[in-house]
């Protein structure tokens, strides 16, 4: 105790009180409404809700019981085959381990090789070359398109002028 300074300040804390927040962010739960009580919506909603939580509850208990019916039933049965249920469970579950695995394997083999191929592709400059193939077949693409919309233009202006000749005579 000798280790313990005497003159030790005593801490100060503020406190504000608020009035508590209920769920909805009304006071305490309070409604702000004239009459005090909850709302329409809010009883319809327990009133609508009522039924469908009873139902599932119904049902999850239904549920429970038919389960341990079930594994009581069962567990006899499991004792009885256990010497053939116990190596089938085993090589089913290295069977799933195999394939899992295996995918794993190739999955992690093929993003190496794509890893690997573009590591390539950028120590040599070959993807220079192909975007700039890439621009050049855009560019010839576009001239074509354009001379090819120039040609139809063309046809259809010279089929109009053919039709107005025909009238005319």
């Amino acid at each position: 105790m000798a280790d313990r300074p005497h003159h030790t300040q005593p801490h100060q804390v503020q406190v504000h009180p608020q009035p508590p927040m209920g769920r909805w962010g009304d006071q305490a739960g309070k409604n702000y409404q004239s009459g005090g009580g909850p709302s329409m919506t809010q009883v319809l909603a327990v009133l609508t809700l009522l039924p469908v939580g009873g139902t599932l509850l119904a049902l999850a208990g239904l549920t429970l019981t038919g389960t341990v019916i079930g594994l009581c039933v069962a567990t006899p049965l499991f004792l009885i085959f256990s010497p053939v249920l116990v190596p089938a469970a085993i090589a089913v579950g290295l069977a799933v381990t195999g394939f899992l695995s295996s995918g794993a394997f190739g999955l992690t083999g093929l993003s190496s090789l794509t890893y690997v191929f573009n590591r390539l592709r950028r120590a040599t400059g070959t993807e220079q070359l192909d975007l700039d193939q890439a621009k050049r077949r855009m560019q010839d693409m576009a001239g074509y398109v354009g001379q090819k919309t120039k040609e139809v233009g063309q046809k259809i202006e010279n089929k109009a002028h053919e039709g107005g000749n025909r009238t005319t005579m």
